[in-house]
């Protein structure tokens, strides 16, 4: 059945962690992953208007645009309306992409991180029928949006707007059945309206990467040569109606990893998935926070604190021992509403709480572990 993006290879360079030397990315470095990649015979390449300020579309330009003919490769980028202080300002977001990468024309052409209030920015600035106007004058060739949310807000847009070709979404096996990201549910919403899937964090930021032990563990039971990404890699990609599986790469090492799983990629067997099973299981045994995303604390808390969230960014600590990653997710988690800081400790969200969490208490944690 062809779907759109079936030829593409499953591997999709996303330029998020490029290496860098300082504040400048490392340009030679990139340049010569991005010849081991098409050489490998992979071609998608992922960037966006935000990514590393802007640095990531001009590297895009030197490294790919400026060094490979147009028809090589395929290019997509992204604009985030919600950064913009009023629909010119968005709009112009599109032009200065164009401008920075060089690139003509945008394969692949992405509204970003729609998802709680950010969606409804697009609407107000008329992005939608602006994307639209640009492909008909052929600077787009697909449109379609990421987005972080629950599977019910993604099938409102999807309903809103059949024009979507595509829908890029988080996809990965530790929050396949996650009440907070809905892996699952997003993934099957997204199919239902017909539309093709580009994965993002199929390592969760490289979470997935470096385990603890007691989950480690459980893979190289299964096979002692296998990477930790390798895994992550492959339940992504044995997802039927791809178009590609983005992968953040920062270093040679990493692409070479990376393509040894997906150059000749097998797709997950039944005894495969009872492994990443058994991994989640061990996941699921390490002290975390048990918040479910379900929002009622949220609702009634005077100082609009996005606790769930902020759960979430300590479970990324806990779990995988990433504090970086989660310093990052928290920084942007709580962009937007007060940090854990700003607790009164009035109690609300404690007397809703189905998990009976001690809120409050867990709060504090994070403000030692997150904001110090």
């Amino acid at each position: 059945m062809d779907y759109l993006g079936k030829n593409i290879p499953k591997l999709g360079f996303g330029l998020m962690r490029l290496p860098m030397l300082g504040e400048k990315v490392d340009i030679e470095q990139t340049k010569t992953m991005v010849d081991h990649f098409l050489a490998a015979g992979f071609n998608y390449f992922d960037t966006a208007y935000g990514y590393l300020g802007g640095k990531s579309e001009a590297a895009a330009k030197v490294a790919l645009v400026d060094r490979y003919p147009r028809d090589k490769f395929y290019l997509a980028t992204k604009l985030p309306a919600f950064a913009a202080n009023n629909a010119e300002e968005a709009r112009q977001m599109f032009y200065t992409s164009l401008e920075r990468t060089g690139a003509g024309y945008f394969d692949f052409y992405l509204l970003h991180n729609l998802g709680d209030n950010r969606t409804e920015k697009y609407e107000e600035y008329g992005i939608w029928d602006f994307v639209k106007e640009q492909k008909e004058k052929g600077l787009i060739r697909h449109i379609g949006f990421s987005m972080h949310d629950k599977a019910d807000a993604l099938d409102k847009v999807l309903t809103q707007h059949p024009e979507a070709e595509f829908v890029q979404l988080q996809i990965n096996y530790a929050d396949w059945e996650s009440d907070s990201v809905q892996s699952r549910k997003c993934y099957e919403v997204a199919r239902k309206h017909g539309k093709s899937v580009i994965i993002m964090e199929p390592v969760k930021g490289g979470s997935l990467a470096n385990l603890p032990d007691s989950v480690a563990d459980v893979f190289h039971q299964a096979d002692a040569d296998a990477s930790m990404s390798s895994w992550a890699l492959r339940f992504a990609a044995s997802l039927d109606g791809l178009v590609t599986v983005l992968s953040g790469m920062s270093n040679l090492e990493q692409m070479n990893d990376n393509l040894k799983t997906m150059k000749d990629m097998k797709p997950l067997t039944d005894a495969d998935r009872a492994v990443i099973d058994r991994a989640r299981q061990a996941m699921e045994a390490i002290p975390h926070v048990p918040c479910t995303g379900c929002q009622y604390c949220v609702k009634g808390c005077p100082m609009q604190i996005n606790i769930p969230g902020v759960f979430s960014c300590m479970n990324t600590a806990l779990i995988y021992n990433n504090i970086n990653g989660a310093k990052g997710s928290y920084g942007w988690a709580t962009h937007e509403g007060g940090k854990a800081s700003a607790c009164i400790a009035c109690g609300q969200c404690e007397g809703v709480c189905p998990q009976h969490i001690s809120v409050i208490e867990e709060l504090k944690k994070a403000v030692e572990m997150l904001e110090k």
